[in-house]
C-alpha cells in the first residue's frame, strides 16, 4: 500500500467542536471528514463529491502534529441577522453586529499520511501536491484561513497487527488494546471526542475518542493495528523511522 505525505500549516486554523454554539471551540486538529474537505479542495471534489470520494471505505487517513498545539480566543464580528434581514445601523434595540469569542489554532502544521484503494485518485492528487496545485483554495478550518502546503514523500507501508509500537500520530480509543497505553515523564496525553466518519448527507456515523500529544511527540502504546513505513525505492529495505495509525 503506498502512502502519500504531505504537510500544511497556516497563521490560524478553527474546527469547530460539534458540542459548542455561542462560543465556538476547535479541535487541536482537523477530524478525518476535515481532512477529506482539504484534500478534497486540492484535488478538485466538489462540496457534494468529496465524502464519496475520500470517504473510509477507500481512503485511509492519518496526522501527525508537527508544530506544537497553540490556542487563542479572539473576538469576531459578525452581521446582526435576527429577523432574517440586516440592519447595517444601530437603532434602539438592535446592533448591526454581534461579536462572537472565538478559539482559534495559532501557528499550525500538520503531516498528512493519506492511502487510497483508487490508484487513479491516489496519482492524480499526488501530482497535485507535488506541483503545489489545487482546484480549489485550501484554509484550515473556515475559508478566511488560508493554507499553504508542500509534498513530502511517497512510501509502502507495511500493515502490522498487534504488538508494542511507537506511533507518530494520535491514537483512537477503539484501535488502542486496553491498557496499551505506556506512559512517559516527558509526554502529556490529551483526549479528544472526534468526528471519525461521515457520510454523504453530512451526517457523522461514528464517534471515537482519540489520544494524542500535543507537542507532536511519539506515543507508545499496544495498538491493534498499525503501518510501519518504508522508502518506495527499489532494493532500499531500511524503514524511514515512522509509525503511523490510521484514523
Amino acid at each position: 500500500m503506498k502512502v502519500l505525505v504531505f504537510d500544511i500549516w497556516g497563521d490560524y486554523g478553527h474546527f469547530k467542536k460539534f458540542y459548542t454554539t455561542s462560543s465556538p471551540l476547535t479541535f487541536s486538529f482537523p477530524p478525518p471528514p476535515t481532512i477529506a474537505g482539504i484534500v478534497g479542495a486540492i484535488y478538485g471534489a466538489g462540496k457534494d463529491e468529496y465524502l464519496k470520494i475520500f470517504s473510509p471505505d477507500q481512503c485511509h487517513l492519518a496526522l501527525k502534529i508537527v508544530s506544537p498545539v497553540k490556542k487563542v480566543r479572539m473576538g469576531i464580528n459578525l452581521i446582526n441577522t435576527k429577523g432574517n434581514y440586516w440592519q447595517p445601523v444601530k437603532k434602539k434595540n438592535h446592533e448591526p453586529r454581534t461579536q462572537i469569542r472565538t478559539e482559534f489554532l495559532k501557528d499550525t502544521c500538520f503531516r498528512i499520511y493519506l492511502a487510497h484503494e483508487d490508484d487513479n485518485v491516489f496519482n492524480k492528487l499526488c501530482q497535485s501536491i507535488k506541483e503545489h496545485r489545487s482546484v480549489y483554495s485550501v484554509s484550515l478550518g473556515l475559508s478566511e484561513l488560508l493554507a499553504d502546503f508542500r509534498f513530502v514523500d511517497i512510501y509502502e507501508a507495511e500493515e502490522l497487527h498487534g504488538g508494542n509500537a511507537e506511533l507518530s500520530t494520535p491514537i483512537t480509543e477503539d484501535n488502542l488494546v486496553d491498557g496499551g497505553l505506556e506512559i512517559e515523564s516527558d509526554r502529556k496525553y490529551f483526549k479528544e471526542k472526534l468526528p471519525i466518519r461521515m457520510n454523504t448527507d453530512r451526517v457523522v456515523e461514528i464517534y471515537d475518542d482519540v489520544i494524542y500529544e500535543p507537542d507532536g511527540k511519539t506515543i507508545k502504546a499496544v495498538v491493534k493495528t498499525y503501518c510501519r513505513l518504508h522508502p518506495l525505492k527499489q532494493g532500499l529495505k531500511q524503514q524511514n523511522g515512522e509509525n503511523i495509525a490510521f484514523f
